[in-house]
């Protein structure tokens, strides 16, 4: 069985609005979270979010598509369009059903619809879009890179919160073994506007805080919640035969293994308790052929909130012990960004891979009663052969991946 490999990457983050600009940005610690611009937030307890300031998406996009998409699908269809560009995909010159395209999401179209049931409320039904019947779907974004780009092959959409974006890298790699020559997937998730606020605000998960630099500290004595942000990373996932026999201009890197659980039914056992995720890790491992002293680094999920994150530092001690594993938390520059924030992590751990650095982590500093060894103040300098990357999503879903070196 040939390996499923990366071969483009294309980002949209509240720190960079492309691959290399965002790269930088993580490298250099500079953060994209602030006071949200889109909405008045001082009427909710929580006001900052990773928001990508200054996207015009007319600068990117056919002005027939803009009125029938959402915020979110628009920086979707841009990610995609630099994912294939990267890749040097020729989609024309596959097979008619040959590119599939998996997404992920947690909200669809939620500014899209909010704006819509507002139009009805105050003017009317004769004043809701047509384009409402779909725009605010979670699988809009699958549909709308499909027909972008003519890709007809098998498509889908994941929905697991923060862990359905490597669920989608996951489905495309299991596609590539039905004989598909590529898959277009990954996430671009985000619902800043008033209604996808409310809605993530009644989890009670959020920080507080007023100042950018004292909100979201994963692992820190003084986390007290997250950042939610917008945006993700697509990529173009090959099979590694095909990739070569198209000549395709790079391998990034290869997905060399995956696993999913769920958290235990609620009551069913302890609160601190982390057989689920250390099994997800494990599995994970176990599915690349890997060991825990084959992996070099990892991209933590890091909550922000001190019970999921003492959780989470539990079940990477007790797989890879007291290892000083560098572990990297580049999401602390951006925000959570639901379903986006895996592929994301995944695109940040293949360049990684590539300079051979890690980024650091901002705001936080990491209580040594975790354990683990968090990059922050300056990037770590660091041969890798492969990494780990893990999410966890709302509602108990745990998901871990192994990312390899292209070489």
């Amino acid at each position: 069985m040939n390996a499923a490999v990366v071969t483009g990457i294309g980002v949209v983050a509240p720190n960079g609005l492309s691959t290399e600009e965002y790269w930088s940005a993580a490298l250099a610690g500079r953060s994209g979270i602030g006071r949200i611009t889109r909405f008045d937030p001082e009427r909710y307890r929580a006001t900052l979010a990773g928001e990508i300031r200054g996207f015009d998406p007319a600068a990117h996009l056919p002005s027939r598509l803009i009125p029938q998409t959402d915020h979110s699908t628009r920086l979707s269809l841009v990610a995609a369009d630099q994912a294939i560009r990267d890749a040097g995909l020729d989609t024309g010159q596959l097979p008619e059903y040959g590119v599939g395209v998996v997404t992920a999401n947690s909200a669809g179209g939620f500014e899209f619809g909010h704006q819509e049931l507002d139009n009805l409320w105050r003017q009317g039904p004769e004043y809701v879009s047509a384009y409402q019947s779909f725009a605010w779907f979670y699988a809009v974004n699958t549909g709308q890179i499909s027909i972008r780009h003519g890709l007809r092959g098998p498509s889908g959409v994941l929905v697991a919160d923060e862990a359905g974006g490597l669920d989608a890298l996951a489905q495309a790699r299991r596609l590539l073994r039905r004989d598909l020559n590529a898959v277009v997937t990954g996430a671009v998730d985000g619902s800043l506007c008033p209604w996808g606020w409310i809605a993530q605000t009644a989890t009670g998960q959020l920080s507080a805080a007023q100042d950018p630099a004292l909100a979201y500290r994963p692992f820190d004595e003084e986390a007290a919640g997250f950042v939610p942000g917008e945006g993700g990373a697509i990529l173009v996932v090959e099979d590694e035969a095909a990739a070569r026999k198209r000549h395709a201009p790079q391998v990034h890197g290869r997905l060399l293994g995956y696993a999913a659980t769920f958290d235990p039914k609620p009551g069913t056992a302890p609160a601190d308790d982390t057989s689920a995720l250390r099994g997800a890790i494990e599995l994970a491992l176990a599915d690349a052929g890997a060991v825990p002293d084959d992996i070099d680094a990892v991209f933590a999920d890091a909550a922000g909130i001190p019970h999921l994150d003492r959780a989470e530092a539990a079940a990477l001690t007790a797989v890879f012990g007291e290892r000083e594993l560098p572990v990297a938390i580049p999401k602390t520059l951006t925000g959570r960004l639901c379903a986006g924030a895996g592929p994301l992590d995944v695109a940040t751990a293949l360049l990684a891979l590539r300079d051979g650095v890690l980024p650091p982590a901002a705001h936080t500093r990491p209580s040594p009663r975790y354990g683990l060894q968090v990059i922050v103040d300056r990037p770590l300098e660091l041969r890798m052969g492969a990494v780990l990357v893990v999410a966890r999503g709302l509602g108990g879903f745990n998901s871990a991946m192994v990312v390899g070196a292209s070489h």
